[in-house]
């Protein structure tokens, strides 16, 4: 089976999610213009570089966390955990802005270091990010689309350190989840090794 812009019946729903997948959950923390904290997940979220370390998300309209991204020139990244789905999965209901979503998820404020940002303090591990640029993506027709990619640099990683195991941060203790497609998610619980050819 093959198609393009017209999608065989047979596919009641997009596969594309499904395809690419599984996806690292972007739980990324904001300030909103009033200093109130605001927490969302994003399912197109991914590093993009390392030193300096750099992430990015991308949201499908100018919803609160890239609009905040972009004004308060930072964000936070919280990894999102098999203990914590739920508690992630009540923050991406769409709030009106004021709503403090780490509220409504009963979620401690974890204290940032070099930004104003919280994080989830639950969380194993946590990122400090300087917005670099959000810009607004248009396809390949040069048409404007309803979608910001946001990207930031990293000034500061948290570990809780029960999660570090032999100089290591262990993956799998922590268990994170990923977003596939449709209403699915998978739970990273192993782990295997490649090397690199050498030539």
């Amino acid at each position: 089976m093959h198609y393009g812009e017209t999608r065989p019946e047979i596919l009641k729903h997009n596969p594309f999610k499904a395809i690419i997948a599984p996806r690292p959950i972007g739980w990324i923390g904001t300030l909103d213009p009033g200093g109130q904290a605001n927490l969302a997940p994003y399912s197109f979220f991914n590093g993009i570089g390392s030193n300096p370390d750099m992430v990015m998300f991308s949201s499908e309209g100018a919803k609160h966390s890239a609009t905040y991204a972009r004004e308060r020139g930072e964000f936070t990244f919280s990894l999102a955990t098999e203990a914590l789905a739920q508690q992630m999965n009540i923050t991406s209901a769409p709030e009106p802005s004021g709503v403090i979503e780490f509220d409504l998820a009963g979620l401690e404020q974890g204290a940032p270091i070099v930004i104003q940002t919280p994080f989830v303090a639950a969380s194993p591990a946590a990122l400090e990010c300087v917005t670099l640029d959000v810009r607004q993506l248009s396809d390949r027709h040069g048409t404007l689309l309803e979608r910001f990619l946001v990207i930031g640099e990293v000034v500061r990683t948290h570990i809780r350190d029960e999660f570090i195991t032999d100089g290591r941060f262990d993956t799998v203790a922590a268990r994170p989840i990923a977003r596939m497609g449709y209403a699915d998610y998978a739970t990273v619980t192993e782990a295997w090794q490649m090397g690199r050819p050498k030539r």
